[in-house]
Formats: structure tokens, sequence, C-alpha cells
């Protein structure tokens, strides 16, 4: 397949998801923020689609495809006003690491759940001191006989709250050179020493997000994921499906403030013709749709390579997908909002809790600044400083 043109099964899941999507919509979205819940219904009837678990094996209950057929449900969801960002994290990293390293009873026991939305894992990496420099984390894993003791620190972590295990990023000591390497290991989050505190967030969104805190956590051996000695790998084959999920999400946020738009500017008369006939008006809108379409080539691109294993590749084109759906998301939901005035500040258009939301996929799960850092050093050959 082309990695830029999309099959006619590819364009029927979409047409699937977005009716899906449509029957749902930005005000269930609302309602649920409102009254402080996930989307559950969602959530439930795309797992019960086999929408959720689209990209896992299909021995294990999955649809058997890849990240190109699980970004395109997440972006077609964002589009219609609904995006699930648990997406991005429950089948996306956890359900594509488990698939990719886990051991047969691992696979048996989260993959059919995952797929089909009725048990959610949750990721943690993120650390108060480490940032975007994932060297830096320091949660430990210590053997202690056949057992792990997990000890340290995680923040900004979505959904722990309605997650059944947590997938921990910790550091094992390498007993040849004496150096910290990363493995990951599935944390119940009902564990001795696991504590969450929710994060005071003013994005509002659906999903929360919380600070971890493992003290002394013990964990059994079966809890580590994957081999021990193929920690960096194994984490970033979970990491560039983030990215990839990350640029979905953002283009279908960046679609749904588009459309408002448009349909206002057809519709919204002041002068003899609709707003929309003008220029000052047309011409950013158009703007911003080629800018989303550029950044939907390149996120389809990104899920190509690494559906076909080449994880080099993808790991560079996820990026640059990141890159490019953060910055048109922003500048869509801004125009969008700008193109309603004042109304695009009221809720009854659900515009302006976007102008917020868009900033995430600028930060998250890594800046726009790192990724500008990755190409400069690895795609130029540029030194680095730092």
């Amino acid at each position: 397949m082309s990695a830029t043109l999309e099959t006619d099964e590819h364009k029927d899941l979409r047409a699937a998801v977005a009716a899906l999507g449509k029957r749902y919509g930005r005000a269930y979205l609302t309602r649920t923020v409102a009254e402080g819940r996930p989307p559950t219904e969602l959530w439930s009837e795309a797992g019960k689609l086999g929408y959720l678990g689209v990209n896992l094996p299909e021995a294990y209950g999955g649809g058997g495809g890849g990240v190109t057929e699980l970004s395109i449900v997440l972006e077609e969801l964002g589009a219609a006003g609904c995006p699930l960002l648990m997406m991005v994290v429950s089948p996306a990293i956890c359900g594509t690491v488990i698939a990719r390293f886990g051991t047969e009873e691992q696979k048996r026991a989260w993959l059919p759940p995952l797929a089909n939305g009725t048990r959610t894992m949750a990721f943690g990496i993120t650390e108060p001191d480490a940032g975007s420099n994932s060297h830096r984390i320091t949660t430990t894993a210590r053997r202690d006989g056949a057992d792990w003791v997990l000890t340290g620190r995680k923040v900004f972590i979505s959904g722990v709250d309605i997650a059944d295990a947590v997938l921990v990023v910790g550091r094992t000591e390498d007993a040849r050179t004496g150096r910290l390497k990363p493995c990951l290991f599935i944390v119940p989050p009902d564990a001795d020493g696991f504590q969450r505190h929710p994060i005071d967030m003013e994005i509002t969104a659906a999903e929360k997000q919380f600070e971890l805190v493992l003290d002394g956590v013990r964990l059994p051996a079966d809890a580590l994921v994957g081999d021990e000695d193929a920690g960096l790998l194994q984490l970033f084959a979970g990491l560039n499906p983030e990215r990839i999920m990350t640029a979905a999400f953002a283009i279908g946020m960046g679609r749904h403030a588009l459309g408002r738009a448009v349909e206002y500017a057809r519709e919204r008369t002041v002068w003899k013709a609709p707003i929309g006939s003008h220029q000052a008006i047309a011409h950013p809108l158009a703007q911003a749709h080629i800018d989303l379409e550029l950044a939907r080539l390149m996120t389809g691109k990104a899920a190509h390579l690494y559906d076909a294993g080449d994880d080099v590749g993808a790991g560079e084109a996820a990026n640059m997908a990141k890159y490019a759906a953060g910055e048109a998301c922003v500048r869509a939901v801004d125009q969008a909002v700008h193109t309603l005035g004042g109304n695009g500040l009221t809720r009854e258009f659900g515009l302006a809790s976007l102008i917020t939301a868009a900033r995430v996929a600028r930060i998250a799960p890594v800046s726009r600044e790192m990724i500008l850092n990755y190409v400069s050093h690895q795609t130029l050959g540029l030194p680095k400083s730092y």
C-alpha cells in the first residue's frame, strides 16, 4: 500500500467510525466533562465494534491491523468532536508493547480485554525532574529474591483512576556495567505502596491527570514486560505509536474546529453576503485545511513505516507528523475561534475550550522543540548542544 493513499478498506473504516462519532459528538464529551466522569459509553461501544483493538493481533481478539488503522479511528472520533485520549495510551502504547514483547501469559491476560475495551492500561514514563530527558528517569526497580521492588514518582499520567494497571517505565542496574537501563513493569493500582494524586489542570478533559508515588511497590517476576536487556528497544516501540496517535488526535481536533468554522462562515451574514465569501475569512480557513491535510499525509507515512517494521524510519516520520499536526491543530483552532468572533468564545459553539486543548499537541508527549532537536541531530546531522 502507498504510504499516502488509503485503501477502500481504510475509507470504509473512516466512514464507519465517523458515523459512530456523529451519534455521540461534542455535546456528549462536554457532558461527561461536566459530570466529572470518563466517556464510558463511547469507549464501550467502540470496543464492542472492534475499533479500540483494531491494531492488536487477531489471535488475541484484535483486528489484526496496525497503527494505521488505529490512528484513523482516533482521528475520525476527534473530527466528530469526541476523541478518546486513552486510545493513545491503552491500545497504542501498552497494547503494542505487550503484543510485541510480552510473555504468552501477559498477552492472554491483557490483549483481549484491551482490544474490546473491558480493561484499560495507563502508561507511566514522565517524571517531575526528568521532563523531556528520559535518560534522567529516577524510578528504579531492584531485585529482591524473585520479586521486583519499584520506587519513584511519575507525573501527568492519564487515566490512572480508570485503569486496571499502569505500564511503568523504571530503571534497573545492569550487572555488567553498573549503569541503569530502562525496563517496563505492569503495576496494579491497588498494589501496596502505590499512591495516586490528581493534578489540578486548567484544561477541561474527560480524562484526569495524576501524579504517582511508588514507595517500595513489590511486584512478582512476571510483572516485567519483555527482555530486561532490551528495555530501550521496547520503550521506543511504544513511543513511536504514541507520537503517531497524538498526531491523529490533533488532526481530528483541528478538523472538528475547522468544520464548525466553515459551517458558520457559510451561513453568517453581516453585510450582503456570507462572511465566508470574503477572502480575509476564506483564505485562512483554506490554509488551515491545507496544513491539516499535509499533517495527515505525514501521519499516514509514519504509520505505514511503523506497521512495515521500519522502526528507524518510523521514528523520524512519527516525530515530524506529531510536529506538523500539533502546529496545524493550533492554527486551525485559533482561526476557527477568530472566524466566529465573540461566538467563538461561547459554550454554545464549544470551540473556546479547544484553545487550551490544542496546545497539548505542541507539548505532549514530546515538545516541538525536542522534535526540532531530533530532526536537526538525527536527520540533518548537526551537532548536539546537550
